[in-house]
């Protein structure tokens, strides 16, 4: 069988099953999801600090149709539960190795953006040959200076302040702030923040793991892809591919951090032929059974 009816084959499945959720219970705590469903290749996307699963749904809706996608809260985030302490992001990718084995889900690939990338390449070199792919949206992969920096800023002070403000008020920042960006990406972010634990923050506590270890550490195929205004530059993403040449990057142009806010339809097309090879290797090892 070739890889081009392989392709067809995952194409022409029905994957556009009424989306569920439901909560499974990892590492003692519960951690809520969405799913797609359907017959589909899973994949699990791992949304930022500040987010949830629901931030990331109208990218799901562009990858639907080929994927079983499966959308979690992060601990302390939407309506997953909330300890007191554990949100360092070994923890963080601990639940989703949790949630891949209590869901039985095959060779998932595994996508994320900012902390959820990060998460996403932890768990990735955990599981090692229980994925068949990372995709890396502008992951937190930054410097210990910059780090610092931001462990040290009122980014967790201003969440106080959200806490205490009430959701049109947010929602009318929102919008002055974020002009471009749907209306339900704003509500869906505005509520995230309401539903976001202080002690999600933790996240930013130095050190992150070392990047470029973990990169190196993986050993399935991994997409990169930032924006020319996004967290991680081109250099940083060239360097990476010398590291390990499983690694590819795109760069997407006029774009910024936010990219599966700002742009979700551009983001989906510009992921999905990364995500076609990976469907033909999972519809193969499932042929050859």
């Amino acid at each position: 069988m070739s890889y081009g009816t392989l392709i067809d084959m995952t194409q022409s499945k029905s994957c556009l099953a009424s989306w569920t959720t439901d909560n499974c219970n990892a590492n003692g705590i519960d951690i809520h999801y969405r799913r797609t469903g359907g017959a589909c290749p899973p994949l699990v996307a791992l949304h930022g600090l500040l987010g949830s699963g629901a931030c990331l749904a109208p990218l799901a809706r562009v990858l639907e149709t080929g994927f079983d996608v499966v959308l979690p809260d992060a601990r302390g985030h939407g309506k997953s539960s909330a300890p007191a302490r554990g949100y360092l992001y070994g923890d963080l990718a601990g639940d989703v190795v949790e949630l891949v084995k209590r869901l039985n889900l095959s060779a998932p690939i595994l996508l994320g953006h900012s902390m959820g990338g990060m998460t996403a390449a932890v768990a990735a070199r955990e599981l090692g040959a229980g994925v068949s792919g990372v995709i890396l949206i502008d992951p937190t992969f930054i410097s210990p200076e910059r780090q610092r920096e931001v462990f040290e800023s009122d980014i967790a002070e201003e969440q106080r302040r959200s806490l205490v403000s009430s959701r049109a008020d947010l929602l009318d920042q929102a919008r002055v702030r974020h002009p471009s960006r749907s209306a339900e990406i704003l509500e869906c972010l505005v509520d995230a923040r309401l539903q976001t634990s202080m002690s999600a923050f933790e996240v930013l506590t130095p050190p992150n793991p070392d990047y470029r270890e973990l990169v190196q550490g993986i050993s399935v195929p991994m997409l990169l892809v930032i924006g020319d205004r996004g967290i991680v530059s081109l250099d940083t993403a060239r360097e990476l591919q010398k590291l390990n040449p499983l690694l590819r990057y795109e760069l997407i142009t006029d774009a910024g951090h936010g990219l599966p806010y700002d742009q979700p339809e551009r983001l989906g097309t510009v992921i999905m032929p990364f995500l076609r090879l990976m469907s033909v290797f999972h519809a193969g090892a499932a042929f050859g059974k």
